[in-house]
């Protein structure tokens, strides 16, 4: 093992007293030393660190030692530090030396330091690391501990629990032979060896491995999974040895595509608005789409509730860019655009990243742009949701209303964002760019040269930044290549922001239009963190790169997208020096700047050296092979060249001196820089001054390889290209990427071979997600350790310091979530757990992306008779390098395998998919200072062949070609056994493919297979006399890839490709012995990609074989073609084919359905052909398919040879076609089974039989069986099918006869052996009672008469239900995490879950108060039961919120729908256009099961041998049906009309009879409420498929459809979960909940214990009922219409059905009363929903006793009401007049009042002339009599909504009254002085008197207890009058004393009243002053009126204190006379 050992003597020379400590730094792994301490001069250390190290020392890496004082509280202080490159060291071994140090500055210091290194090679102990972090990983290649720093996440998984220091040497060589399973790990093996594996033997590859505690398991021969790697995804994607890197499989830029959008916004109102009296109108504007709300007059809190709809049809990154922005403008008419009151901006992109991608009933804040130091401008309450192809929305169900008033609560703001946002400035600041393209022809430049003779760059740039809706321009510098700007661009935005992207782009001015020359995203999100250790947005100052079109330029250029930053760049455009920085703005300070206009302003320049030092760079590429060049190109020579920014750049680049000068720039540092290359070499620096870079291989014509493609001969002759360049160095923000993608990329396999082993549900997958979370945490704590290297480098900015310390953070916390993560996998929550895994895998993803670029990308371009053909482009932080192995970018010194692709859009769809060319390249990216170790990753075996060019020390120039003189031969076998579910490429629906594999410069193609899509070649291609070249041993562990692509022969024109995969082939040496474990190898799977998109999978295996000496002899030898009728084919050889056992397939044929038309003819005699693996079976044909499209006979079978492994199983192909007259057959359309596996049938256990189907059928509740006799023998039972989802019922059942006596009724109990008891009498409705959420109307305190309950009682009540049932499933959500947790201590305490399950008593608590949510559909919330008020019961029904069938698995328990494809398939997106191929349906089923089957199936009683398995399935002869559609209420509606608006009515259509409801529209509505039911007559197979239409109504023209639902009827009618009719949940026999099926719940149970041979039902005394062998209890008497009790056991069997589910064997959950939610869907936007239907479907059969009556579902009429309202006195209202004569404040005061809408029924009381206290009296009596829906607490209002309008328009708004106080003016508009709203439903209760009367009312509203006028039917009290002052505070500007009085219409005929004072019912006259006549007509009155009313205290005190003189004056007056008196006593 070698090592490197340093001995730290003494550091001297140190100034002051102290302690010490040293850091010794080498591979960055640090070491400190003990603490000096109190030392003075000399500290000595005396220590030695050894480093175990696994690769040679290189001459380059440095060892740096660092002296500091060392200090308990404050951080340690830097001395110095001392660097060495180790150069000596590695050529002598040892070496010791005394040195000074240097400090910060880089100056030297007087302090020195003295060493001893030794570097001990090879002495084979095991080197251990002395800071315990690491564990010791077995290096794969030789036994031995290999300890590289680097190589931790290279490639190795970690053992998890070695013990130091063990030595694994003698196990190794056992486990290299382990067995191998399908999957082979061979070809695919992560197996990396340490760098320099070509110095050591040729030893085999070994497996990686995982925890050592599975290596004994290892050796007894077993494979552990967790190191295989799978099929398909992985198989190319992981590597074995580090000399190539894997090659990306998908091919076509997916970005620039456009794509359809669709946005629908909702406005539905506006609050607390600032500003009086307004008329708001709400602006939604998307991009450059405008649309406008109605006006509301003189309201700040209008109510709109209209939807608009914004189409869009764009690449992504567009429209997630738009801006939506919602503005509020005031008084907006025809003349002028109003004022803006505020608004609201967000991107689409933010909406879309929403959870469902849409915001529900949210309140955005709205702000003002012109005046930011204003606060919130008022709410506007709105629903956005953005919705792309194949995104369903689902709607939430709402929640009660009061919880949406909660403005604060609910703001339009993504999760994480405050609600009070700052405004802040954005500062963009652009200094500079280089390297701009021409942007004019040179033509008119060579004319001015001639004339003025000046010579001019010919591009006039500015730059133009984007952000958040707003554009700001720099300044435009003329003629400039190099502009400078040094200017800054600053936005005003809210912070933070909700606009994610930065867009800045250079454009070049032009006198006719501008175009952009690059663009460049910045996103804000990865330039700060939002944490609470996070930072503000910063950004450089740091040099972006551009990227887009070719550089020549063109006056049309196809590529200007490219360069408007759509799709990937083909090529460097320029570079730009930019900064961002954000600053939080306080408003509160005067100087500050109101408005949010964008500024610019010049800013100083910043100096060269703030980007970092300017450093030489090497860029080195060598290309070893050329093949697959496209045909069209191959008849000229080509060359390849290799292009970095502009150097290398032949044709294109620019003009030459600007790179000197940029060298020159740093003059000061370019003596140093020479310096350091004199130092390093003498001879190097010379020869390097005139190295000229060697950009593109000399041309060279290409020789035919095949029909399709050419190659380039690059035999043993490889031709090089080598470019220096010159960039600042900033490496280090690479290094961090690369360390970041490749933990990444080492998750993501890890990931992906975890799906695959679900996928194909291998044994433990669990332990292998364990191994990949092992791996994580280690990766992120070698992250941490390698980050944080001290860099002070320069032109390190904020962000990067930032975002280190945030990267750090992250890491950290990641790796440690993933130790905690990987302690609770367990077999049952890998799942969960996987997902929880994915999110690191974005979030690393996220990480690893670097803001601040440094050196641009690589482009390769083929070049064609000088022009650009195709291109590569190559990140340069994947090719750049580093001596730390985890920095080095991924590609570099690796051969990767580039294909070449056409750019643009030219690179769109199929020009995309075919290759241009592949290269085999190597490439190397590094500072010119590294440049010795470029060659290292090449294969071995070359010599150098450099320029001709003669001088001295020529030994380090480059090389223009390598010349390999080592070659081996090999002989190539592909084994192509078959492909499945291809592309189909014909318009018959399936292609005749062929495939065509490609390894080195040969290639060969299978047998062309016609007309399918799942071909089984079976065929074997050898390919002789392969020669690779380079080393033998490297070979082994490296081959080329082997691309195969797969074709579709078509007779005329050339073959169009299908898709393509990549393998490795599995290598014998000729040395090697042919067999086990890696020979024969395995078929596989590998995964067809069409663009990006998948097209197929190919199932087969290569093997490449060595020849030696004794030539082809030696090899395996080859079977000659066994079939005589396929010619020369080679079939796949035994070993390799799959081993086939004999299979029975049996068909159920049923009919077909839909077929359409074929060329133009109508099908008439079809018939279906089945067919799998070369055997089948046809259907009889159907005579006339018009007439009857079943089939006669139902069933039949084929025997066919298939694989054992189930995985193999091929295809099974269903071709429907119709017998033409003369023998033609036409195919109709076909549908291959991919997967058979759902078709197996497995036969029952003996100890589980009842379960064999209710297996299937139990909706994951668990089944124990009695005494733990669980299924365990059938693990695709006990393992699949019994999930068991927290708080289930556990049923138990046992079939011994002994424990038949199951006849007494034990209480349920979840965990009991359980007879279940159903009691729905009484306490199911009392909890029902205590559950019922007080909903609107629904059901009054004053309605428990049961004929007011309607139908809508019953639907409201449910979707109370659905949402408590939403919520429980939450509660229940968190409680199965909790359970996890309990079962992850138990399984610490090493208890199975199981036996916790048994004891935990507290989990059977649990259980017991969570009684199947599920079981009873009603999941009702346990949450605050108590509070509410008891409610009447009502019987509900189940809303689902989503199709039926979903709930049911489609209806397809047996009967099972096939759509028939014909056609090409879309290459839109992966299924996008499928629908348009179905050209019909073929119904049956397939079984199929091994041979010879077991007796007792068959010989069970009545057993139907024609039927086979499919036993007891009814007739398929055609029956009459009535269909009876009920179809509730549609929402969301798609508007159809230009308003807005849509006028919908139903459309249902069946077979031929159609129903229209076209004079039933609703006018103006996008949620209409139909309330309808349809009868239609129809006889099923021929009329199945019913389709309900929404559709437009419009009175000229045709009617548009809107959308619409198809609903397969037959599947629903035969299915066993008994569709026809929905059990309701009660039997009533009449009043709401009236029974509606003609056969009573007794009649249905019988027939069904019939059908299903069970044994009942027994009716028994006292109210129960029993069925096989369980008990149901219920009430047997019943109510009829008079309401006499009787007799009757239909409650009983009614509970039954209801529990069906429950009865074992034949069991499953009926379908229950209804009503389903289905989306509504339009064909010309496919994938996106238009609205939605509420509706079920009932279906009769004809044969059968009829139905009553539809039920009535007809919408609730609104109830008519009269609000009578009294206005008797106001106080306290503001005076607004001032007195002409006396300056007297008063008011003429009225009041206003309205309920629905101010113009339709404003009413105004008589004016209380001349108030001077503010009192006014009225008694006046305003009377709104108003339409009202209780349920939905709405008022309903119809009204023309223009004069030219056809017809009304209903429109629902909430019932607010609203009074307002007004000043009365004569000749000026009335003044508004303050108004109050009351929401009918709730609002405060008025108080008794003016005094007690405040604006805390109307402040503390939600606080305060609300009152309902509907409840209370009359109040009366004083409530406050309020308006917003100038600083928008609620101000009190008034009180009014009013009474309100609710009368039905029916009570207010009886008493009517008049309006104001008039009859009948008059009120007096008010009291008022005389005053209030005009003043002039009394003077003396008022002048009384005035003195008393201003001075009466004053007067009233004067006299008080007069009369108090007086009678002290009287006393004093009297007294003498009195006491005179008194003393004389007389």
């Amino acid at each position: 093992m070698m090592a490197l050992m340093v001995h730290l003597k003494t550091v001297a020379h140190l100034r002051g007293r102290g302690d010490r400590i040293a850091k010794v730094t080498f591979r960055g792994l640090p070491f400190y030393s003990r603490i000096a301490e109190n030392c003075e001069e000399v500290a000595n250390f005396n220590e030695t660190f050894r480093w175990p190290i696994a690769s040679r020392l290189d001459g380059n890496e440095m060892l740096e030692i660092q002296v500091y004082n060392y200090s308990k509280v404050f951080s340690n202080r830097l001395v110095g530090t001392f660097c060495m490159v180790l150069q000596k060291v590695a050529e002598e071994g040892h070496l010791e030396l005394t040195d000074t140090l240097i400090d910060d500055n880089n100056t030297s210091i007087k302090t020195s330091v003295t060493i001893e290194i030794r570097y001990q090679p090879m002495d084979g102990t095991v080197g251990m690391w002395s800071d315990g972090e690491f564990l010791d990983v077995p290096d794969d290649r030789d036994g031995m501990f290999a300890f590289e720093t680097d190589s931790l996440l290279s490639g190795q998984s970690h053992g998890s629990g070695t013990s130091p220091g063990r030595s694994l040497q003698g196990s190794i060589p056992t486990f290299r032979k382990a067995g191998r399973g399908v999957f082979s790990a061979m070809k695919l093996g992560k197996i990396k060896s340490s760098k320099d594996d070509h110095k050591k033997g040729d030893e085999p590859a070994v497996l990686d491995m995982e925890d050592l505690d599975r290596k004994a398991m290892r050796l007894a021969g077993t494979l552990d999974p967790d190191t295989i790697s799978l099929a398909s995804v992985t198989a190319v994607t992981t590597n074995v040895s580090n000399k190539r890197s894997k090659p990306d499989i998908k091919m076509e830029p997916s970005s620039g595509r456009p794509v359809d959008y669709q946005i629908s916004i909702t406005v539905i109102e506006a609050r607390q608005l600032i500003g009086l009296n307004m008329d708001p109108v709400v602006c939604v504007e998307i991009g450059d789409d405008k649309k406008y709300t109605s006006m509301k007059e003189s309201t700040n809190c209008p109510y709109y509730n209209e939807y608009f709809v914004f189409d869009f049809h764009v690449p992504p990154d567009v429209m997630f860019d738009k801006i939506i922005k919602l503005s509020v403008i005031h008084s907006k008419n025809l003349l002028r655009s109003g004022t803006l009151v505020g608004t609201f901006k967000m991107d689409v992109g933010t909406v879309y990243s929403q959870p469902e991608h849409q915001f529900y009933h949210k309140w955005a804040i709205l702000s003002d742009p012109d005046d930011i130091t204003a606060g919130c401008k008022g709410y506007i309450k709105c629903d956005i949701a953005v919705v792309g192809k194949g995104d369903n929305i689902k709607t939430p169900h709402k929640a009660n209303e009061t919880d949406e008033d909660d403005i604060e609560g609910n703001l339009l703001l993504p999760e994480g964002i405050p609600a009070e946002r700052q405004w802040a400035r954005f500062y963009v600041k652009i200094y500079r760019a280089e390297g701009l393209p021409k942007m004019n022809t040179s033509i008119m430049a060579n004319v001015k040269k001639a004339f003025i003779g000046e010579n001019r760059d010919l591009v006039d740039p500015y730059v133009q930044v984007q952000f958040a809706g707003q554009k700001g321009k720099t300044s435009v510098q003329k003629s400039s290549y190099e502009p400078i700007w040094n200017e800054q661009v600053i936005f005003t935005e809210l912070f933070p922001p909700l606009c994610k992207r930065l867009k800045v782009q250079i454009r070049d001015s032009d006198k006719v239009n501008d175009v952009a020359i690059g663009t460049h995203f910045i996103d804000l999100r990865k330039i700060s963190n939002d944490g609470d250790k996070g930072f503000l947005p910063t950004l450089g100052p740091a040099w972006v790169n551009m990227y887009g079109s070719t550089r020549q330029y063109t006056l049309m250029d196809e590529h200007q997208d490219l360069n408007e930053g759509l799709g990937e760049g083909v090529s460097f455009r320029a570079r730009l020096l930019v900064s961002v920085a954000v600053e939080i703005l306080d408003t509160t300070s005067p100087e500050i700047i109101s408005s949010t206009e964008v500024q610019v302003e010049s800013v100083s320049n910043i100096s060269e050296s703030a980007t970092g030092k300017i450093d030489e760079f090497f860029l080195f590429g060598s290309f070893l092979e050329a093949t697959m060049i496209d045909r069209k190109i191959g008849d000229k020579p080509i060359s390849f060249e290799i292009t970095i920014g502009n150097y290398g750049n032949q044709i294109d680049g620019v003009s030459k001196p600007s790179l000197s000068k940029k060298r020159k720039k740093d003059g000061e540092s370019e003596e140093e820089e020479s310096e350091l290359i004199q130092n390093s070499s003498e001879d190097e620096a010379d020869e390097d001054s005139d190295l000229v870079s060697v950009s593109s291989t000399p041309l060279m014509k290409p020789v035919i390889t095949d029909r399709n493609y050419f190659h380039l001969p690059y035999f043993e002759k490889k031709p090089c290209v080598y470019i220096k360049s010159w960039w600042q160095d900033q490496r280090r923000r690479l290094y961090n990427s690369n360390m970041m993608d490749k933990i990444a990329d080492k998750l993501e396999e890890g990931l992906n071979d975890v799906q695959e082993i679900i996928k194909t549900e291998k044994a433990f997958p669990e332990r292998r997600l364990r191994g990949v979370l092992e791996e994580l945490s280690v990766g992120c704590s070698r992250f941490v350790t390698l980050a944080n290297k001290d860099v002070n480098q320069a032109g390190r900015t904020k962000l990067d310091r930032e975002r280190l310390k945030s990267c750090m953070r992250e890491m950290d916390s990641m790796g440690q979530q993933a130790k905690q993560i990987r302690t609770q996998v367990k077999k049952n929550t890998v799942k969960d757990k996987l997902k929880l895994v994915q999110n690191f895998l974005q979030r690393l993803r996220f990480l690893a992306d670097e803001p601040q670029h440094s050196i641009p990308d690589v482009f390769i371009w083929m070049m064609s008779n000088n022009k650009r053909i195709a291109y590569a482009r190559v990140p340069s932080k994947d090719i750049l390098y580093s001596i730390v192995d985890e920095e080095t970018g991924k590609d570099c010194g690796k051969v990767k395998a580039v294909f070449l692709k056409l750019p643009g859009k030219k690179g769109f769809g199929h020009a995309g998919w075919t290759v241009q060319a592949k290269l085999e390249l190597y490439l190397w990216l590094g500072l010119n200072k590294q440049r010795k170790d470029f060659l290292t990753g090449l294969p071995n075996g070359f010599e150098e062949l450099k320029a001709t060019k003669t001088g001295p020390g020529l030994q380090s120039v480059p090389p223009v070609s390598l010349v390999y003189n080592m070659k081996q031969v090999f002989q190539l076998r592909a084994h192509m056994y078959q492909a499945r579910s291809l592309f189909a490429a014909d318009s018959s629906g399936l292609s005749d493919p062929f495939a065509r594999v490609f390894f080195s410069t040969h290639s060969q193609v299978t047998e062309v297979l016609s007309e399918t899509l799942c071909p089984t070649w079976d065929q074997l291609l050898v390919f002789d006399d392969v020669e690779l070249f380079g080393e033998a041993s490297e070979l082994r562990d490296d081959p080329p890839i082997i691309v195969v692509e797969i074709y579709d022969q078509d007779t005329v024109g050339k073959a169009e490709f299908i898709g393509r995969t990549f393998a490795k082939p599995t290598i014998k040496m000729c040395d090697e012995h042919y067999g086990p474990p890696r020979f024969p190898p395995q078929l596989e799977y590998y995964q067809i990609y069409r663009g990006n998109c998948t097209a197929g999978e190919l199932l087969a295996a290569f093997e490449l074989l060595q020849i030696g000496q004794g030539g082809r002899a030696d090899l395996p030898p080859l079977e000659g073609p066994t079939d005589s009728e396929r010619g020369p084919i080679l079939p796949v050889p035994l070993g390799i084919r799959p081993v086939l056992s004999r299979y029975r397939i049996e068909v159920l044929f049923w009919g077909l359905r839909d077929l359409k038309r074929i060329n133009l003819a109508q099908v008439d005699r079809p018939r279906v052909d089945i067919e799998c693996a070369g055997r089948g079976v046809q259907s009889a044909l159907i005579q006339n398919y018009k007439k009857n499209p079943n089939f006669s006979t139902l069933v039949k079978w084929f025997e066919v040879d298939l694989p054992e492994n189930e995985l193999l199983h091929p295809p099974l192909n269903i071709r429907v076609v119709d017998c033409r007259a003369f023998g033609r057959y036409i195919l109709v359309g076909s549908h291959a089974v991919s997967s058979l596996r759902r078709f197996i049938y497995s036969t029952p256990d003996k100890n589980s039989n009842n379960w064999a189907t209710a297996a299937k059928l139990m909706n994951g509740y668990m089944v124990l069986t009695n005494g733990g006799s669980q299924p365990r023998s059938s693990p695709s039972l006990s393992s699949r099918t019994f999930s068991r989802p927290a708080g289930d019922i556990i049923v138990n059942m046992d079939s011994e006869p002994g424990v038949r006596k199951m006849d007494t009724v034990v209480k349920l109990d979840a965990m009991s052996d359980a007879v279940v008891k159903v009691d729905m009498t009484e306490e199911e409705s009392d909890k029902k009672k205590k559950k019922k959420k007080k909903k609107g109307g629904v059901e009054e305190e004053d309605e428990t008469d049961e004929r007011v309950l309607d139908w809508w009682s019953k639907y409201f009540a449910s979707i109370e239900t659905l949402k408590e049932t939403l919520r429980a499933q939450e509660a229940a959500q968190a409680e199965a995490e909790e359970r996890e947790d309990l079962e992850i201590a138990a399984e610490a305490a090493d208890i199975k879950p199981d036996d916790l399950l048994l004891k935990g008593s507290k989990m059977k608590e649990k259980t017991k108060e969570k009684k199947s949510a599920k079981d009873k559909k009603k999941g009702l919330a346990a949450d605050g039961s108590e509070k509410r008020p008891v409610k009447t019961k009502v019987d509900e029904l189940v809303v689902y919120n989503k199709e039926l069938e979903t709930e049911y698995g489609n209806f397809e328990d047996w009967l099972h729908t096939f759509n028939l494809y014909r056609g090409k398939a879309g290459d839109d997106d992966e299924h996008a256009l499928d629908d348009d191929r179905i050209v019909g349906r073929f119904k049956g089923s397939l079984c199929m099961y091994k041979l010879p089957l077991s007796e007792e199936i068959t010989r069970e009683a009545g057993f139907d041998p024609n039927m086979g398995m499919f036993q007891s399935i009814p007739h398929n002869d055609p029956i009459n049906v009535l269909v009876r559609v009920y179809v509730v209420r549609a929402t969301e509606l798609h508007p159809a009309d230009i308003n807005g608006k849509a006028d919908p009515y139903i459309v249902i259509k069946l077979g031929k009879s159609e129903v229209k409801d076209k004079e039933n529209y609703i006018s103006k509505q996008l949620n209409p409420v139909f309330g309808k039911s349809f009868d239609i007559e129809a006889t099923f197979p021929m009329e199945s498929m019913l389709t309900v239409s929404v559709y437009d109504w419009d009175l000229v023209g045709t009617d548009d459809l809107i959308g619409e639902t198809k609903i397969d009827l037959e599947n629903r009618f035969y299915s066993k979960f008994r569709v026809t009719c929905g059990i309701s949940s009660n039997y009533s026999l009449h009043g709401y909940n009236v029974w509606r099926d003609p056969m009573k719940p007794s009649q249905i149970l019988a027939k069904l214990c019939k059908e299903g041979k069970i044994d009942g039902p027994h009716y028994g005394p006292g109210g129960k009922v029993k069925v096989a062998n369980r008990i149901f209890t219920g009430s047997t008497e019943i109510e009829d219409e008079n309401g006499l009790k009787k007799q009757t056991e239909e409650h009983l069997a009614l509970a039954v059905l209801n529990h069906w589910e429950e009865i074992p064997r034949v069991g499953c959950k009926l379908v229950p009363e209804h009503v389903e939610t289905r989306p509504l869907l339009n064909p010309d936007k496919p994938g996106i929903e238009q609205g939605r239907i509420e509706m079920w479907v009932d279906m009769f059969p004809m044969d059968m006793p009829a139905p009553g009556p539809a039920i009535d579902i007809s919408p609730r009429k609104p109830k008519r009401y009269e609000l009578r309202v009294i206005i008797w006195n106001t106080d306290e209202v503001i005076l607004e007049d001032d007195d002409y004569f006396t300056g007297e404040k008063s008011s003429d005061i009225f009041v206003r009042g309205w309920l629905k809408g101010q113009q339709e029924d404003k009413q105004d009381t008589d004016v209380h002339y001349h108030s001077l206290t503010g009192e006014g009296n009225f008694n006046w009596r305003f009377v709104f009599p108003f339409d009202y829906l209780m349920a939905e607490e709405k008022i309903v209002i119809s009204k023309k909504e223009s004069m030219f309008s056809w017809d009304e328009t209903e429109y629902k708004i909430p019932p607010r009254l609203t009074l307002q106080v007004w000043d009365a003016d004569h000749f000026s508009a009335d003044d508004f002085l303050g108004a109050i709203e009351l929401d009918l439903n709730r609002f405060p209760r008025g108080a008794k008197t003016a005094k007690q009367c405040s604006i805390d009312m109307i402040r503390n509203e939600q606080e305060l207890p609300t009152i309902s006028i509907f409840k209370q039917k009359r109040v009366k009290g004083w409530w406050p009058f309020v308006a917003r002052d100038e600083n928008d505070e609620m101000e009190l500007t008034g009180k009014v004393e009013a009474e309100l009085h609710l009368l039905t219409a029916e009570e207010a005929e009886k008493s009517p009243v008049g309006l104001g004072r008039n009859e009948p019912d008059p009120l007096e006259k008010p009291n008022r002053p005389d005053t209030s006549l005009m003043w002039f007509l009394g003077p003396l009155k008022s002048i009384r009126y005035f003195i008393w009313h201003n001075y009466r205290w004053l007067i009233l005190k004067a006299l008080g204190l007069i009369l108090l003189l007086l009678m002290l004056g009287l006393f004093l007056y009297s007294i003498p006379g009195y006491l005179v008196k008194k003393m004389l006593g007389a």
